[in-house]
């Protein structure tokens, strides 16, 4: 397949110098933007492929956070692997900590306020929520652990400034420890010096074992994301989590998100929060509109990020094979949006006939086809991929 050229009519031409032709392709919309496009737009893509990668005992961990991408100011996210019985180790952060399971199974613990413990093991389309502060731990189970990705609400958030416990109990006196325990000093000659983070453990037990070993926690901190009955549509599907289903993420909110091939997540902005979404499958097109003339298109793979912010209009179009799947994340207690559609739709005909100087056929045509019901994610024509 050739790479796309910034050729369009008259206008452009082609490359002379050195190229990446595999980057190209994957960026058809940024190499010959469309004629729509006006105007200076900051980057609003990541690809995890370009974040560094940090290698532990049995896993690793890669960001995007502010330091990798300057738009993504509200949340973080991190990509992380754990094998077969290897640990994340226990931890709290300064951050609430939202997640979703990519592949694979792990086994989550949580304390809260109360003195309560919660341990559930979790799958894929599962997720969990950990507010600040509250201290928990993370093992990958089954024959192949884990990948998931984990959504703090701070785009400055670093995984290397998490509280650890191997680094809280080398950094406290022997003494003291002693005294907290009620036991001998010479307890803690073995104590690791640095940090574990990642790092191979044993196999859990069962859950149930494991359950009535602690005091349980009144409080749900997981929610089975993709059992949840989805909202279908002629193009695709919705799942919307938010505390009005997941009553403890009161600081983010999420939708995931099919669209069939050639289908179209509808033209629509968020009026609450910068959108921070994680494309899982298939090849994506979003022009996201900025005010003032400007917008500017960019294309979407699996492993990418993207940031849309808030009241930013934008849609995002499935130009590949196959379905796209993605998911949205919020720093709100709530999922907004409004529908473009569906504000023509509810507002009066004449008004938007002589807004957009439609007469006569084109008048009609256009306002009877206006539904005031939305349809988040519409079909469209099969179109051939890049």
């Amino acid at each position: 397949m050739l790479s796309p050229q910034p050729k369009r009519g008259n206008e452009g031409g082609d490359i002379l110098g050195p190229q990446n032709p595999d980057r190209a392709r994957q960026e058809p919309d940024i190499i010959c933007p469309p004629i729509t496009d006006s105007g200076k737009m900051p980057n609003m893509k990541w690809s995890y492929t370009d974040s560094h990668m940090r290698l532990e005992e049995g896993g690793w961990a890669r960001e995007t956070t502010v330091r990798e991408l300057p738009t993504s100011t509200e949340l973080a996210g991190v990509n992380m692997r754990l094998g077969p019985g290897v640990y994340r180790e226990l931890h709290w952060h300064n951050e609430s900590e939202w997640a979703y399971i990519i592949k694979g199974s792990c086994r989550i613990t949580v304390l809260d306020v109360e003195g309560g413990c919660a341990i559930e093991d979790l799958e894929e389309g599962d997720l969990w929520y950990f507010p600040t502060g509250y201290p928990h731990g993370i093992q990958g189970t089954g024959k192949e652990g884990v990948e998931f990705l984990l959504v703090f609400d701070d785009g400055n958030f670093s995984e290397d400034s998490t509280f650890l416990l191997t680094d809280y109990m080398a950094r406290t006196p022997k003494s003291v420890l002693a005294k907290n325990f009620r036991v001998s000093p010479k307890l803690f000659d073995s104590l690791s010096q640095k940090e574990k983070y990642i790092f191979q453990g044993t196999t859990p037990g069962s859950l149930e074992d494991d359950r009535k070993s602690v005091r349980p926690s009144r409080h749900r901190f997981v929610h089975r994301m993709l059992n949840q009955p989805p909202q279908l549509f002629s193009g695709g599907s919705v799942r919307i989590t938010d505390s009005s289903n997941f009553p403890i993420s009161k600081t983010t909110a999420a939708a995931h998100v099919t669209i069939k091939e050639g289908g179209l997540r509808e033209m629509h902005w968020h009026p609450n929060a910068d959108e921070w979404s994680f494309f899982l499958k298939g090849h994506a097109r979003v022009t996201i509109f900025a005010s003032s003339g400007k917008a500017r298109t960019f294309n979407y793979m699996a492993g990418d990020v993207g940031i849309v912010p808030k009241n930013h209009a934008h849609y995002v179009e499935n130009i590949g094979e196959g379905e796209v799947e993605m998911l949205e994340m919020f720093r709100a207690s709530k999922f907004e949006d409004f529908s473009t559609e569906q504000w023509l739709a509810q507002t009066p005909g004449q008004i938007v006939a002589e807004h957009l100087n439609l007469e006569g056929n084109k008048r009609e045509e256009f306002l009877k086809g206006l539904s005031k019901d939305k349809e988040p994610v519409k079909k469209g024509p099969r179109r051939n991929s890049f």
